[in-house]
């Protein structure tokens, strides 16, 4: 059984569609656990579109776009991340909400969740200024929480140098980049996944 959790450096860096082309690759369900923000398309609805895979329902689907925990308090509600929980049956693709240490509650990010999961993690991080950083941090974190990293994906123009200082500071792998895409279909997606990362490069050990 293949499953994969797709989390990024920061919020609106393009994870949602890489996870599309993961799931379409994969031939796997999607799923995020909870969506803040119902007003524009929701990443399920996008993964849906450009995938052509079976959608799973989000655990909490909250009206307003901001921190989960900010959107779930302004419902009235609070995530229980103790109930969240995969479902492994065939593959799968999870895909958090921005970046690790985004909260779900007073209490737990979704680093703790991926934590108690143990699954492989995909780390997507922008090639722009600042990505440095940013994916060193992230690479940290899951390091530190015991978090499995199968690799960091990156989005957008290539910055060869910058790409491999992460991978090697990081001492992780470099699982491809993927370019920003100027007209988005499934078959526009499905052409650039094939062409940049190499069938291999998501097979589980």
């Amino acid at each position: 059984m293949t499953a994969f959790i797709v989390t990024g450096t920061d919020t609106g860096i393009g994870k949602t569609v890489f996870a599309a082309g993961l799931t379409a690759r994969l031939g796997a369900r999607y799923w995020k656990p909870v969506q803040a923000g119902l007003v524009d398309e929701t990443d399920s609805q996008t993964v849906a579109r450009l995938s052509g895979q079976p959608v799973l329902p989000e655990a909490y689907r909250l009206a307003l776009p901001a921190s989960p925990h900010i959107a779930a308090a302004a419902e009235g509600i609070t995530i229980d991340e103790q109930a969240l929980a995969p479902p492994l049956a065939g593959p799968l693709v999870i895909e958090g909400a921005g970046g690790l240490m985004v909260p779900l509650n007073a209490q737990a990010t979704f680093l703790d969740v991926f934590a108690r999961w143990q699954l492989p993690v995909i780390l997507c991080a922008r090639t722009a200024l600042g990505t440095i950083n940013h994916s060193l941090l992230s690479i940290a974190a899951l390091h530190r929480a015991g978090v499995p990293l199968h690799g960091v994906v990156f989005i957008g123009p290539e910055a060869r140098e910058v790409e491999a200082t992460i991978c090697r500071m990081g001492a992780t792998r470099h699982l491809g980049r993927l370019p920003i895409l100027q007209r988005l279909t499934p078959d526009s997606l499905r052409a650039a996944f094939d062409a940049c990362f190499p069938a291999d490069r998501f097979e589980l050990p």
